[in-house]
This record gives structure tokens, C-alpha cells and sequence, in this order.
């Protein structure tokens, strides 16, 4: 499959998911959509959870924990802005697929294999480049948070207010929360 193709067809899945749903999504529809045969689609992925993990992973978007502005706190509120601009759009589609990945252990070993864990090892690598530069101190308890704040800020506004986080809300949250925990002020 060309990567073009394949770009079309990843687009296409996350796009029914958000149509109908992680669980009334079926691979006829995805052959349907994608004018793919079903029997193309396993050839490829194993099944629905493994190609719809592998569509978010490979849709077309910077990675969050790619930001390298040479300072942390610029990097969280580098983040900050990417996430309050990029994922007011996809944030349906995440809280669907964190709800369907409840019900469905295969979605979540995939999510967190093929999404998840990729994230995670990149904003490690960040913070751990502010270890080296000076910017934290290694003992810092809040060290092993920084993903969970980060997620607490986008889970957090929804579930108090309703809304989604947007970039202004974002990067309040980060000067007001994770940067005074980092102690990076």
C-alpha cells in the first residue's frame, strides 16, 4: 500500500469512528469507505482495534513531546499551545476511544502500544533533557507526574466546566500548575 493510500485510509477510519462510533464501526464499513476488501484490511491489521490504534498513531500530526526549545517550561507551554489549537478537534474521538478502550482490552493493549507509549517515552526524553541541562533537580518528586498533569489539564476542564482545553486554558494551567511543581519558576 502506498503511503499516500494508506494516509487516505487512516483518515477514513478515524473519520467513521467519529461518524458512528468505535463500536458500531465494522471493517465492511472501513472496506466500504476505503474501497478496500476486508480481506486487504487483515492482510494488514490483525483486526478493528489494531487499525484503528494504528490510524491514530499514524494520522498525520506532530507529536507533542517533539518540542525542543532548549527550555522546559518553554516546552510545556509549547505544548500547551499545540494541544489547545490541535486537539479541540479530536477530543470527541479521544474520549470515545478512552470510553470504547474500557470495554475492549485488545483497543487498550493497542492504544497504548502504538500510541500511548511512544508519547510517553518522547516526553520522558524531554524531561529527562531538562535533568541534564540543569533545569530540574533528578529528586524532584514531581518528576514521575508530568504526564498525568499534562492529561489532568485536558481531562480536568472537561469533566468540571464541560469544555474543552483550550490553548489560553492550557497554558494558564501549565504556569499555574506544572511549571510551580517542576519548581521550574
Amino acid at each position: 500500500m502506498s503511503p499516500e493510500r494508506e494516509r487516505e485510509l487512516f483518515a477514513a477510519v478515524l473519520d467513521l469512528v467519529r461518524e458512528v462510533g468505535y463500536d458500531a464501526l465494522t471493517m465492511d464499513a472501513i472496506a466500504a469507505r476505503t474501497h478496500s476488501s476486508k480481506a486487504t484490511l487483515y492482510r494488514q491489521w490483525r483486526s478493528k482495534p489494531e487499525l484503528v490504534a494504528t490510524a491514530l498513531a499514524r494520522c498525520e500530526r506532530p507529536s507533542i513531546a517533539d518540542v525542543d526549545t532548549g527550555s522546559l517550561a518553554e516546552d510545556l507551554r509549547g505544548m500547551a499551545r499545540w494541544l489547545g489549537e490541535e486537539l479541540p478537534s479530536g477530543m470527541e474521538l479521544m474520549r470515545a476511544l478512552g470510553h470504547a478502550s474500557e470495554q475492549d482490552e485488545e483497543l487498550r493493549t493497542a492504544l497504548r502500544g502504538l500510541v500511548v507509549e511512544p508519547e510517553l517515552a518522547k516526553l520522558r526524553l524531554m524531561v529527562a533533557r531538562a535533568v541534564r541541562r540543569g533545569e530540574l533537580k533528578p529528586d524532584n518528586p514531581a518528576l514521575g507526574f508530568v504526564a498525568e498533569m499534562l492529561l489532568g489539564g485536558l481531562a480536568g476542564r472537561w469533566l468540571v466546566e464541560g469544555l474543552d482545553a483550550d490553548a489560553d486554558y492550557l497554558l494558564r494551567y501549565v504556569d499555574a500548575v506544572i511549571i510551580p511543581a517542576l519548581d521550574l519558576s
